[in-house]
């Protein structure tokens, strides 16, 4: 590796850790945001865009639970406007995630494929050593959620996004698929192309005409109408949408101590850890090094 190829990943851990941090520190803000919740049910994705042209993606959360395409009913205007709009672009929107059930959203912690990526990203951050299972939930917290409170994906309030070109068929490029973890994930990071800047630049400004608003630290997730956004906008407001449980008809509002409680406790991160160093030690290796 080059001096430059060293000052340059040097710059990007450095940007990793303060982007890390400071997602930590909004998550922590966000467990104590006062919320209203105004008791709306849920509307089908599927039906606020009927007609429109649009993709869902057929993955599974760690190939065990099946996508449940829905959001608080209210929003479900502001979905058909953005899509229309997005087929006017010449784009097509694609959903990658909708409402996450608290049993879906413990689920993305189990999964293997997204737990190494997250251990291989710390594990560079702290130039190969392996990290603590608490520094490893701070992390965790940061890429995943890991209470309901703050997985605005359980208030039916947030989706996770790509966007496609009607001509090609391909991903407008924002550097990284869906789910990068890397310097790149950032919304605003400075580690992706102009055309990927700008890419993800015109997508927000486009979300945002109808109400959604960016989560700083991933480029695929946008909410609306719960603490994230909320607190983004400056609003002054309480958030509307808090945890729910979903069950197919009706929405029950989860009570504030079981929403702020741990999805899984600190000695889950340990076995995590240990599993993963069995199955990636030459990778792992790799990305340290890097």
């Amino acid at each position: 590796m080059t001096a430059a190829q060293t000052s340059d990943r040097s710059a990007a851990r450095d940007y990793w850790k303060d982007q890390m941090e400071r997602a930590f520190a909004f998550m922590e803000k966000m467990r104590t945001f006062p919320v209203r919740e105004c008791g709306e049910g849920m509307v089908s994705l599927q039906e606020a865009t009927e007609g429109l042209k649009v993709e869902f993606s057929t993955t599974k959360i760690n190939d065990e639970h099946p996508r449940v395409w829905n959001v608080r009913a209210g929003l479900g205007d502001s979905v058909r406007a953005i899509a229309k709009e997005m087929n006017e672009r010449g784009w097509i929107l694609k959903f990658e995630d909708g409402y996450r059930s608290p049993a879906m959203q413990r689920s993305i912690t189990h999964s293997s494929r997204i737990f190494d990526s997250i251990l291989r990203a710390v594990m560079w951050e702290l130039g190969g050593e392996t990290p603590s299972p608490e520094f490893m939930l701070r992390r965790v917290s940061v890429l995943v959620a890991t209470r309901c409170k703050v997985g605005t994906h359980i208030s039916g309030s947030a989706i996770d996004i790509s966007v496609i070109d009607q001509k090609t068929g391909k991903e407008i490029p924002r550097g990284g698929p869906y789910i990068e973890i890397s310097e790149r994930t950032p919304m605003n990071s400075p580690f992706v192309t102009a055309e990927e800047s700008a890419n993800r630049k015109e997508i927000t400004a486009l979300m945002l005409r109808h109400g959604w608003y960016a989560y700083p630290f991933e480029f695929w997730h946008y909410s609306s109408g719960d603490c994230y956004a909320e607190d983004i906008a400056s609003s002054g407001q309480p958030a509307r949408y808090g945890p729910v449980v979903f069950d197919g008809g009706s929405t029950t509002p989860i009570g504030p101590a079981e929403a702020d409680a741990l999805l899984e406790p600190v000695a889950f991160y340990r076995r995590q850890i240990a599993a993963a160093l069995a199955r990636i030690p030459a990778q792992t290796g790799r990305a340290a090094a890097s």
